[in-house]
């Protein structure tokens, strides 16, 4: 059977089309509340708990289950399709949405995240509360709207895909046992000691450069996580990648230009003018090619992979439907 992430008829959902996007009403819905087991704290539990007395006390459908880190989620094609389900709530990190998002896109439901990892970084790029409890009560209330997303080869990122520095960061934070910011911040610390620049070539349609740089940012929204905003222009809905390359510098002068990356005072540039005298690359671009010649570190959406000669990455407009505040 084929599927079409276009959302089904008003009439099955009960919900209710605006200029701005697609109003949720309760009535009719069925949900499916993933939770991860490992992400996040343990309030994690605690919450669960609320939630299914909330889900009960407003008589909604819905089924708890867990995430598997394979990402494997082909059992649940049939479930959606034979149950009419029209909401998956992502209980968990930026990792988590990630397989789930990517098995499931293609599928006519909602995504709802409810932010519970190391980083959030999507759930934070679209206006979803960091309590878990606000954040429930928006999946019940608030706007669904079809975001971007793009590959990274044939390889599936939401929001953000990085090359060097803080890919050498995703890696090692992924080794540790303990999880949370002062964990991310400790091992961005140490690596900022390591730190040195790699080997890139960047293809982009009309021309190429090549560049030393300590990282390539390829973001969709704006943010690593933790509320560490690296492409301050970044839009979830607007068809373009964000590119932020950090190039060759001393690095004594490395935290003051990432400083005022994080800060927006690095415009939008025009590329050709900028590249030899810019610490900090930003453009915007539907498509690229990087060739990563000195083998840096990968990851994609803060979860550390193995790392390519060469990443084609290029955007997907309008790929799934998120439950996103609209303030």
């Amino acid at each position: 059977m084929e599927y079409s992430a276009e959302l089904p008829p008003v009439e099955t959902l009960n919900i209710i089309s605006t200029k701005s996007g697609t109003v949720l009403n309760s009535v009719k819905r069925r949900f499916i509340y993933l939770v991860n087991p490992v992400s996040g704290t343990s309030k994690k539990e605690a919450f669960v708990r609320l939630l299914k007395n909330i889900s009960d006390q407003r008589n909604l459908t819905y089924e708890i289950v867990p995430t598997n880190s394979t990402g494997n989620y082909d059992f649940l094609i049939d479930k959606i399709r034979d149950e009419f389900i029209t909401d998956i709530v992502i209980i968990g990190g930026d990792g988590t949405v990630n397989q789930v998002i990517s098995a499931l896109r293609h599928l006519p439901v909602r995504f709802g995240i409810i932010p519970f990892g190391s980083g959030n970084g999507l759930a934070y790029s679209a206006g979803i509360p960091k309590k878990p409890k606000e954040a429930f009560e928006l999946i019940l209330s608030g706007t669904a709207m079809p975001v971007d997303a793009f590959m990274v080869n044939d390889q599936f990122s939401c929001m953000l895909t990085g090359l060097g520095f803080d890919a050498q960061v995703a890696h090692d934070f992924a080794a540790k046992h303990s999880r949370g910011l002062f964990t991310y911040t400790q091992q961005s610390l140490l690596n900022y000691f390591k730190a040195h620049p790699y080997q890139f070539e960047v293809v982009l349609e009309n021309f190429s450069f090549f560049s030393d740089a300590f990282f390539i940012s390829v973001a969709n929204s704006n943010q690593f996580g933790n509320n560490f905003t690296i492409a301050p222009a970044a839009d979830l809905q607007d068809g373009l990648l964000d590119i932020v390359i950090v190039q060759k510098m001393n690095k004594a002068k490395l935290p003051f230009a990432i400083l005022r990356q994080i800060r927006g005072n690095n415009k939008l540039q025009q590329l050709v003018e900028d590249m030899s005298n810019k610490n900090i690359l930003y453009f915007q671009t539907p498509s690229l090619t990087i060739k990563n010649l000195k083998l840096a570190p990968l990851h994609i959406d803060g979860e550390p992979r193995e790392t390519m000669e060469e990443l084609k990455i290029e955007i997907i407009p309008r790929c799934f439907h998120l439950i996103r505040s609209m303030a």
